[in-house]
């Protein structure tokens, strides 16, 4: 959304693409889930009285969007893309198929996962997870608003403190609002490091992969 209310902000899509090509051209090679929380949350149409599954099926739709805003930013600076959708729209995009989303990768494309799971009453966050253990990913860039994770909130708390490592063990015992709790607990059950970092920050993402201490690890 960048500074808007709703929607693409073009400056942080391009900004997202320049980051994202940063680390395509070390040779690292990347996939992406995007959430659709700027276009529609079907969680929050839920609450307005919405059938949850309804809301849930818009939401995978909205993250489509943002999926092809992405893949045209990152191919118009360049870098190759496959956009592969868990809802089948072979106008658009590819269906999800692991054996040729690792396929994409090992060739050097950024691979773009779009509508979640496929399934409601599963978040972005879980997508993500699912789709990291299914391509052997070595780890999970979580890209938030905030520079890793705090005590707190540190948007409501001023004396939160940032843990620059922290163990699943750790974030299950102070119940720390990491990811949600399906998605954290596949990457535990699959021993899948996180790195939660501020991904608005111009930068960061080089800086992560170069080794520098950015965000927070999650691990062990």
């Amino acid at each position: 959304m960048g500074d808007k209310q709703f929607g693409i902000d073009n400056n942080m899509l391009s900004q997202y693409a320049d980051d994202i090509k940063e680390v395509v051209d070390h040779g690292v090679e990347v996939a992406v889930v995007i959430g659709g929380g700027n276009i529609f949350r079907g969680l929050q149409a839920a609450e307005g009285g919405m059938d949850r599954v309804q809301g849930d099926y818009m939401g995978m739709l909205a993250t489509v969007i943002n999926s092809m805003a992405l893949q045209a930013a990152l191919e118009g600076k360049g870098v190759n893309t496959r956009l592969q959708s868990a809802i089948k729209m072979e106008a658009i995009c590819e269906p999800f198929i692991r054996r040729r989303a690792v396929r994409h990768l090992e060739k050097g494309r950024v691979v773009i996962f779009g509508a979640g799971t496929g399934n409601p009453y599963f978040t972005t966050d879980t997508a993500a997870s699912l789709r990291a253990v299914e391509v052997e990913a070595d780890v999970i860039l979580k890209g938030t608003r905030v520079d890793g994770i705090y005590s707190a909130d540190p948007e409501k708390d001023k004396n939160a403190v940032r843990f620059e490592k922290i163990t699943f063990g750790q974030v299950f015992d102070q119940n720390l609002k990491v990811m949600d709790m399906t998605a954290f607990t596949l990457c535990h059950e699959n021993k899948l490091p996180i790195i939660v970092f501020d991904m608005n920050l111009r930068g960061n993402l080089l800086k992560i992969i170069q080794g520098q201490h950015v965000g927070t690890l999650v691990e062990g």
